[in-house]
């Protein structure tokens, strides 16, 4: 029996913003321009005409956990708890978010080890293996970005709000940045087809929401169309609103980031 040919299945007609009249529009048309042209980075990040920056930096990070998802499907053939069995990403270890807790077992998953404070007077989190930390830092991202408390509308976000994209931004960088210093095949293999790297770089510098000194991957290093993709647009050095403490790197201190 043969299967039915899904090569066009998304292959929408192209619909200007002007044309959508709904509560999704901007997701609508994101999703439209990166099926469009995928690689055209700086047309997907830049600002439409007449729309409101915070909205359009919701959407895009709303769009990236998606993609997201699919990059881990690819991750997964070879990330797995016996060969990254913790969260690096070169000399960095990172802790994940989703365990604070004060029981002595966590209840999440068991079978992993807290990670004490350097003073080792409080329990705080659990450093998962790298492939779990990163399907807990999705579905955290997601959940919060799907939360009606801090955002219940998609045509206008509160100010308090704002203080999360910084912090999502950052932990999803993370995947990004344990993929291509462990896994790189996979990374350039996944980054070759979406430019998912390059969209998140682009969108990240434009709106400030990874400090230059957390980006680890060298510009340079990257395959040679995402380098150019990348290059577009020059790191910004300002200091953004609300500062994000750097990591501690492993080979100067024993502590490691949350």
């Amino acid at each position: 029996m043969m299967l039915p040919n899904f090569q066009n299945s998304y292959q929408w007609p192209f619909i200007s913003l002007d044309q959508l009249d709904s509560s999704f529009s901007l997701q609508e048309y994101l999703q439209a321009l990166i099926r469009k042209d995928r690689e055209n980075v700086g047309a997907l990040v830049a600002l439409p005409p007449g729309q409101d920056d915070e909205v359009w930096q919701y959407e895009h990070l709303r769009q990236l956990c998606l993609e997201l998802n699919h990059f881990v499907v690819q991750l997964e053939t070879e990330c797995n708890r016996e060969t990254c069995p913790e969260m690096k990403a070169e000399e960095w270890l990172y802790l994940c978010a989703a365990h604070q807790a004060p029981q002595s077992v966590c209840m999440i998953c068991p079978a992993q080890r807290y990670t004490y404070h350097s003073n080792m007077a409080k329990l705080v989190s659990c450093q998962c293996c790298a492939i779990d930390y990163i399907v807990h830092t999705l579905d955290g991202a997601s959940t919060l970005l799907n939360s009606n408390r801090f955002f219940p509308s998609r045509i206008s976000i509160p100010e308090p709000s704002l203080k999360h994209y910084q912090s999502i931004a950052r932990r999803l960088y993370r995947i990004f940045a344990h993929a291509w210093f462990h896994h790189r095949e996979v990374f350039e293999s996944y980054e070759n087809e979406s430019f998912l790297y390059a969209r998140f770089l682009h969108l990240s510098r434009q709106y400030k929401l990874v400090s230059q000194q957390l980006i680890i991957i060298p510009d340079g290093k990257l395959s040679s169309t995402t380098s150019r993709k990348v290059s577009a647009v020059s790191p910004v050095m300002v200091a953004s609103p609300i500062t994000e403490t750097a990591p501690v790197s492993l080979a100067n201190d024993t502590r490691a980031s949350e």
